[in-house]
């Protein structure tokens, strides 16, 4: 029978659209619209691991990812999730062979109305094509990425059983902006493992797989209630649940058991920053085996830092402990008045709206609405946000405007404190702030004015220029020529002057002048080389600029600066690099990397360093760290220094025992945000107590190993003479006892640059 001239045009062409969709599949298949994911990665999840940070002692300290995602097996994971997913996002997951046509059709037909159309398994496939390139897609490669997922489906469904598709599709999708993953979304919002989630708990997480914000149960539990409901009643639909239970179980509220994923979890959270960004760089420059380059994010490295996990969790508690009290005590001093003033403590007009504008939101404000004045000002000052806020009595959830939760934060004081090993340069532990979830900002390495904590530093080049300790240094006013016809006239706490005294009073009661006239024996240089002199300790800071007035500690450094300096005096003049990552390892426990100190200075001689520690006992002896033994009852050979900067904007305290050497700072974020008491706003009381609820802690925690045994004595020929009686006696018109002080009925804010911090009147 003779076929028909119409019957052979369908076949040809029929065999056109065969060969032709053979031909362009093959063509997606191996590449030729773009290269296709490699399954690969689902085969092996565990193959892009995040790099771990360990304290010394081997506690975690926290992970480098890109997305918090943690694997579990199928048997891990419950049938209530199964079902829940299932009935939701693929009715017929259990019949098709990767791609359900009824489903396309319908959705076709439908326009996209009734689904998209696409299988757990295709959706398992886009989720390749998503691990670390969201950016997005045109429509026409969206629909070649369409056509490439359909390939990846049927691959996956050669490759693996239906129930291994399901534990890699809840691998691999994101449930919130902290949780990949279903290990890591039940334990975000239920604290449970997968296998223990009920029926409502795998509804509600199920449900936020269509829009992770939506629907997040945190953040809009009302929208989730009802999206989970959907969920129910999908599930009632495809026959898990009857008609009775979902009724029951529909009514329920969601109640979460929230663990944040904050970084409260962890300790050294600063630190962690801090080394992140070092590894990054340190990636760049350093290959793997095979040639290409370590990744922190994907490598599964391990890196080991010389953080104490015992010494880190004491000194967290401490900076907590202080600044819960004190903030409570600057509130209460400011009432509803504004904290922001100028140098004559006139509020700062605009203060808060300048602060605004370097806002990432209000940068978005200004794109979206530019020069509209009328929406700038809604969207700043009348329209409310959802917001968390901190507090020391826990996150406060709540609405409020950019201006009002700026003016909020700006009024909270922070704090860094660090603590090395003198005798290896190794840090012990770092706070680089109150709480790393709502303030990232490091303190522990950002620079800030040191008040007379740099003072030690004088009194040591001093020393180093061969000015004994027992020379009478004078007391008396002074007034120095600044440049343009103006005068600098340095002033001691409360005004007084008058007579001199030795190296060893004048440290220990921290008085200005004295040490103005001791920077001034150092020469027409001393400025100059005292900054060289400290450059050897390690103190870089910001680009320094040389003069008579840096002597009072006008100059800007890091907290970890003055620690590592200090240990010079420890270390019998010796300054060691400072040091916090020991070693990195692969994934496998090979070491890769060990850090050493590679800079070794020696600043002074041993018997001259021993002599800073000795001016500097005075200090806590009977000056202005008294309360170290008198409030907090700390015993034995602990030395330091207290400063206070102008107008109280920054504290110190530095505080040295034989195996440790610590660094106390306390303050706003802007230094314009301060107390108007000195009595409150000095060292001595805002800095100092950190460093005593610190001491009082671990010298009971005998883990520790921290002591207050005395220093090491110098064995060798004394040549500087630290006997002072004879010299103070043949001097005894210009003793001490006609200059006493009392900071706490005074207003350090005349002083032109900082002020000494003398808490009461001398014994002596």
């Amino acid at each position: 029978m003779a076929i028909s001239r119409g019957t052979k045009r369908f076949w040809k062409i029929y065999i056109i659209f065969l060969l032709g969709g053979v031909l362009f599949f093959t063509a997606v298949r191996y590449g030729l619209f773009g290269s296709l994911p490699d399954i690969n990665e689902l085969e092996n999840p565990k193959s892009k691991l995040a790099s771990e940070l360990y304290s010394e002692d081997g506690l975690m300290l926290g992970k480098y990812f890109l997305q918090n995602r943690s694997v579990v097996d199928f048997d891990e994971i419950g049938d209530n999730l199964t079902d829940a997913l299932v009935a939701t996002e693929d009715e017929r997951f259990y019949d098709h062979a990767g791609i359900d046509w009824k489903s396309i059709a319908r959705a076709v037909l439908s326009g996209g109305s009734d689904g998209g159309g696409s299988t757990i398994t295709q959706q398992l496939a886009k989720n390749l094509f998503h691990v670390e390139d969201r950016r997005p897609v045109s429509k026409t490669g969206r629909i070649f990425q369409k056509f490439k997922e359909w390939i990846i489906a049927v691959q996956l469904e050669k490759r693996y059983t239906k129930d291994e598709i399901i534990a890699l599709y809840l691998n691999t999708v994101q449930f919130s902006g902290h949780s990949f993953g279903i290990k890591a979304a039940a334990k975000e919002f239920f604290n449970k493992k997968p296998d223990k989630l009920n029926t409502t708990e795998s509804a509600t997480l199920i449900g936020v797989l269509q829009a992770i914000t939506r629907y997040n149960p945190k953040r809009n539990p009302e929208k989730s209630k009802i999206r989970r409901n959907v969920v129910l009643g999908q599930m009632m639909k495809n026959g898990f649940l009857e008609k009775d239970q979902f009724d029951k179980l529909s009514k329920e509220e969601i109640k979460l058991n929230y663990v944040s994923f904050s970084s409260k979890a962890y300790i050294a959270q600063y630190l962690k920053d801090v080394i992140g960004n070092k590894l990054k760089e340190w990636c760049k420059t350093h290959k793997k085996a095979n040639g290409e380059y370590y990744d922190i994010y994907k490598d599964g490295l391990k890196i080991y830092t010389t953080i104490d996990s015992k010494l880190q969790k004491h000194a967290e508690a401490a900076v907590e402990k202080h600044l819960t009290r004190y903030q409570k005590l600057f509130n209460q001093h400011w009432g509803n008045r504004e904290p922001w003033r100028d140098d004559k403590w006139r509020v700062i007009d605009s203060f808060i709206e300048n602060k605004i504008s370097r806002t990432s939101r209000y940068k978005e404000l200004k794109k979206q609405y530019g020069d509209n004045q009328d929406s700038m000002e809604y969207y700043t000052r009348v329209h409310k946000y959802d917001m968390t806020l901190f507090s020391w009595n826990g996150d406060i959830d709540t609405s409020m405007t950019l201006f009002d939760s700026l003016s909020y934060y700006k009024k909270f004081l922070h704090a860094a404190f660090v603590g090395v090993a003198p005798t290896t340069g190794q840090v012990k532990f770092w706070v680089g702030g109150m709480n790393h979830n709502y303030f990232q900002y490091d303190h522990v390495t950002g620079t800030r004015q040191t008040g007379s904590t740099f003072k030690p530093f004088v009194y040591s080049l001093a020393v180093d220029y061969g000015i004994s300790p027992c020379t009478q240094i004078s007391n008396a006013p002074i007034s120095l020529p600044m440049g343009g016809g103006k005068m600098w006239r340095p002033r001691n706490s409360g005004g007084r002057a008058g007579g001199a005294m030795n190296m060893f009073k004048g440290l220990g009661h921290s008085v200005n002048l004295v040490t103005v006239h001791l920077m001034l024996r150092l020469g027409e240089n001393g400025s100059k080389n005292l900054v060289k002199y400290i450059n050897k300790m390690g103190i870089k800071g910001r680009q320094m600029n040389p003069n008579i007035a840096m002597c009072l500690g006008t100059e800007d450094i890091s907290p970890l600066e003055m620690a590592s300096a200090y240990t010079t005096f420890v270390n019998k003049g010796f300054w060691i690099e400072p040091q916090y990552i020991s070693r990195i390892e692969d994934k496998s426990g090979n070491i890769i990397k060990e850090f050493n100190p590679t800079i070794i200075n020696q600043v002074l001689s041993e018997e001259k360093a021993r002599i800073v520690l000795e001016l500097m006992r005075g200090v806590v002896k009977f000056g202005t760290a008294k309360d170290i033994w008198r409030r907090f009852g700390i015993k034995g050979s602990v030395v330091g220094k207290t400063g206070t900067t102008d107008q109280n904007s920054d504290a110190w305290f530095m505080g040295v025992t034989r195996n440790l050497v610590t660094s106390t700072w306390v303050g706003a974020d802007d230094r314009w945000v301060r107390f108007r008491s000195t009595g409150l706003g000095q060292g001595a009381k805002q800095a100092l107590p950190i460093y005593g609820y610190f001491m009082q802690s671990v010298l009971k925690d005998k883990d520790c190993n921290i002591t207050t045994d005395d220093f090491d004595e110098f064995e060798g020929e004394e040549k500087i003479v630290t006997d002072c009686t004879e010299m103070d006696n043949a001097n005894s018109s210009f003793g001490f006892d006609d200059f006493t002080d009392d900071p706490e009925k005074e207003d350090e804010g005349d002083n032109l640059f900082n002020s000494d911090d003398d808490e009461e009147d001398s014994p002596f």
